[in-house]
């Protein structure tokens, strides 16, 4: 890898609580959970256009179909961003508001989505990962989950990669990309044994099948080597709180980085996203939700 990157802050914008990046149609979308805010920014122009979603949003993909499909507070649901129209789609964990929400989530190469929930009072086991079809049916795929965060696939499509932050672990599942079926978990790599400063977050792949490890509280990126979980490459941000990631320009070479304000702590660039470059590395084409 490149050993003369540059890390700098693109964008106006200061989110509260930045996440769920997504690079498509030469524009990064993203969301600002505690803002309710969904974002999308041009990173040649700097441009920024934003939709004020009314709650808190954990994460964004495009539809094939035509306009997003976000998941907030209020379930799983469409969002027309020329008439600023919300269909609910699915709502499981109604009867868990407000202590539950859904996180992040991405869609699978099939064009599935997938995304799970967190437990705001950290009531361990209380949240689930689903998966939504194209169908519109929503099934529950991951049970006793307590923060369900970062989530990618392989080239081939044959292994899921996943993030529950508090069990500070990076598994691996057997995945069918026929169906959606997933085997039994793998552990890639544990950071707390690891001695890895923060937690887990969000979590992107790239073209050689290296993942790429936002680490909330931590101020970092890393780069690990899913087969024997050795890091590979550490990238220390200006602000702690590094929540998500993703591969985006022409080339697919360019980190971005979302970053939150950190409760105590004062940092110039806290809230802002951060593009890396000069890595030498490159990421993987987004998927969008084929329903």
């Amino acid at each position: 890898m490149s050993m003369s990157i540059s890390i700098s802050p693109i964008g106006s914008r200061v989110s509260k609580w930045g996440e769920g990046p997504i690079y498509w149609d030469d524009h990064l979308l993203y969301v600002d959970i505690e803002g309710h805010a969904l974002i999308r920014l041009n990173p040649e122009n700097k441009e920024e256009k934003v939709w004020d979603i009314g709650e808190r949003i954990g994460t964004v993909v495009p539809r094939q179909t035509g306009g997003f499909l976000c998941a907030g507070d209020s379930g799983i649901y469409s969002f027309d961003p020329v008439t600023g129209v919300k269909t609910i789609i699915a709502d499981p964990e109604e009867e868990k508001r407000p202590d539950n929400r859904f996180n992040d989530g991405k869609c699978d190469p099939s064009g599935r989505f997938w995304a799970g929930t967190i437990s705001t009072v950290k009531k361990t086991g209380d949240a689930n990962l689903y998966m939504l079809d194209k169908n519109g049916d929503l099934s529950l795929k991951v049970s006793d989950v307590t923060n369900s965060n970062g989530i990618c696939w392989n080239a081939d499509a044959t292994r899921m990669y996943y993030i529950d932050t508090p069990t500070k672990e990076i598994r691996s599942y057997p995945f069918d990309n026929l169906n959606g079926s997933i085997g039994q978990a793998d552990v890639i790599v544990n950071t707390e044994e690891k001695c890895w400063e923060g937690s887990p977050d969000g979590m992107t792949i790239d073209a050689s099948g290296m993942l790429w490890v936002a680490m909330c509280h931590g101020g970092v990126v890393l780069c690990i080597d899913p087969e024997s979980g050795s890091l590979l490459e550490k990238i220390d941000f200006p602000c702690v709180e590094t929540t998500a990631c993703a591969f985006g320009g022409d080339k697919l070479e360019r980190l971005f980085v979302t970053t939150g304000i950190h409760k105590s702590i004062e940092e110039e660039h806290a809230g802002r996203v951060f593009v890396v470059d000069g890595l030498g590395v490159c990421g993987v084409e987004a998927f969008s939700f084929a329903g």
